[in-house]
């Protein structure tokens, strides 16, 4: 076990530390914020899209996916959620859209600019696959809860308007459409051409470091501010129980090694940005939920690690 946490913490340890290094840019460095928002938008938008296309264009040669890991994910996810909404309850006296933007601060990853990093390099090409699927039913399953919640405890009633919403801008989000479209080219379509090929590797190459130093930058905005206690409640629920319930999840139901790493390694991820955006939306904890995200990525530095050591291959 030590051992293995040694290794992944080896592997993992230059991906923290390009988080360090964006941080280090923005907060002493003293570039300019519209440095990190044209990075943020190059990575999300082109970089991170053209590799996810290029790879599941393949998708004839790749592993096989068993999608009971959608079943682990999620499943886990809205137990997580129903333990954050009564947390929020009882500890904090939060009332319904809180309670709600709490929960979703402890199951919410940060599964592309973290999660694809880490995935290619502890996991390997093996393991995107499994990562795109999650990724592709992560936010429509996730801010869809989060949407039905808020408007629930709002108006006792669903809108309509709100849900299309949210499906609509999943749909359009370029990270779901580089999946679904890459995916659909390898099940019906001739291999890429090589010039088209060559050319979505050379623009997806610096989609790992790029998006490291984009979201350390994008943390140099957010501060350790007031209630530090949500803050810290957040993390726990998000470093600790979430990679617990998922992990007793794949044990249930005898989910192949592969998925079981990939479902624990996102679990074990540090609160996602959308979080931060839902907060300002709904006008609910952005201080303490801006602040879990700072905290929560520095101690993924060795919680991530762990996660992976716990389900390392013997």
């Amino acid at each position: 076990m030590i051992q293995s946490f040694l290794a992944v913490l080896a592997l993992t340890a230059p991906l923290f530390l390009l988080v360090g290094i964006g941080f280090a840019l923005m907060r002493w460095g003293r570039w300019p914020t519209v440095a990190a928002d044209w990075l943020t938008r190059f990575v999300f938008t082109i970089a991170i899209p053209a590799f996810l296309f290029r790879m599941m264009s393949d998708f004839s040669r790749l592993p096989p996916v068993d999608p009971t890991l959608l079943v682990v994910f999620f499943g886990a996810c809205l137990i997580g959620f129903a333990v954050g909404r009564l947390l929020g309850h009882a500890m904090f006296r939060m009332d319904g859209t809180a309670q709600s933007v709490f929960a979703l601060g402890g199951i919410f990853s940060n599964t592309v600019l973290l999660g694809v990093p880490i995935a290619r390099i502890a996991l390997g090409d093996a393991a995107m696959p499994a990562m795109s699927l999650v990724i592709v039913f992560n936010a429509l399953i996730l801010w869809t809860l989060v949407t039905v919640s808020v408007e629930w405890a709002r108006h006792r009633d669903l809108s309509v308007p709100g849900l299309a919403k949210t499906l609509r801008g999943v749909l359009t989000n370029p990270i779901v459409g580089a999946i679904l479209g890459g995916t659909a080219w390898g099940l019906v379509g001739p291999p890429l051409p090589a010039i088209l090929d060559r050319t979505l590797e050379l623009v997806g190459q610096p989609a790992v470091p790029l998006s490291l130093i984009a979201l350390g930058m994008g943390l140099a905005e957010y501060g350790i501010r007031e209630g530090w206690r949500v803050s810290v409640a957040i993390t726990v629920l998000k470093l600790a129980v979430q990679p617990l319930v998922v992990l007793a999840l794949a044990r249930l139901t005898g989910l192949p090694e592969l998925e079981t790493r990939v479902v624990v390694m996102l679990a074990a991820l540090p609160v996602g940005a959308n979080v931060y955006l839902m907060s300002r939306e709904f006008n609910a904890l952005e201080g303490p939920v801006a602040s879990s995200l700072l905290i929560s990525t520095a101690l993924a530095a060795l919680t991530v690690p762990l996660a992976l050591a716990l389900v390392a291959p013997h």
